[in-house]
């Protein structure tokens, strides 16, 4: 039986931007993915609340961002009410067992992966594909994770070509750096979120709708 090869991208997407864009169509190509998704987070335990623009506003930035491209955007983990990544992507699997994931990830999160929850069972269960950040590379390849996942390195070409995938598995993608970031954006227009107001978006993944903060979810 021939899977769905799947990348994931997590993050808070505060908002999305063109940098989110480019990485997940050069990930797609570089690993020979069918889709992506962006796995828009209800709440990133590792980032402070103030500044957070309601999940409605971040899922519709992302859905502008993904339009004419293979991106699916999901608020999912909304719905199996996890809190961290690992939660997250073991409900994923179980939901959709004929998928094959790769969880993607910027080497500025490499750097700080050790301080997630069962960041090393995160890693014995999803392939990992770690793609550059300018200004993180260094941070990155000295973090305690990289100790641990650099025993487990797969070159690029057996990994897009390697068949069945299997974990733990790390691979790095290099290219051009892209200097946009969600930061930026929110310096530059505080009142970004404004612009994405409205009614409640579809999910792309599990199609409910995504309600809006203190509303129920409907179907």
């Amino acid at each position: 039986m021939v899977y769905s090869k799947i990348g994931l991208l997590g993050g808070s997407f505060n908002p999305a931007h063109g940098g989110h864009r480019r990485i997940s169509l050069f990930a797609l190509e570089a690993l020979g993915l069918d889709e992506i998704w962006w796995l828009v987070s209800p709440g990133n335990p590792l980032k402070p609340k103030k500044g957070m623009a309601p999940l409605s506003a971040r899922f519709r930035s992302a859905v502008e961002q993904a339009k004419r491209a293979p991106i699916r955007v999901t608020a999912i983990e909304r719905q199996f009410q996890t809190r961290f990544t690992v939660d997250t992507l073991r409900a994923l699997t179980r939901r959709y067992p004929k998928r094959e994931f790769v969880w993607l990830m910027g080497s500025d999160n490499l750097a700080q992966f050790h301080r997630w929850r069962d960041w090393r069972g995160i890693a014995e269960f999803m392939p990992i594909a770690v793609v550059a950040r300018p200004g993180y590379d260094a941070a990155a390849v000295a973090s305690p994770a990289m100790a641990w996942l650099r025993h487990f390195r797969v070159p690029l070409a057996s990994f897009r070509h390697g068949g069945e995938w299997s974990a733990p598995a790390l691979v790095t993608l290099r290219f051009d750096p892209d200097p946009r970031s969600a930061t930026a954006i929110r310096r530059a227009n505080p009142d970004w979120a404004s612009r994405h107001a409205g009614k409640s978006p579809r999910d792309q993944v599990t199609h409910r709708l995504i309600a809006s903060e203190g509303e129920a979810a409907t179907q």
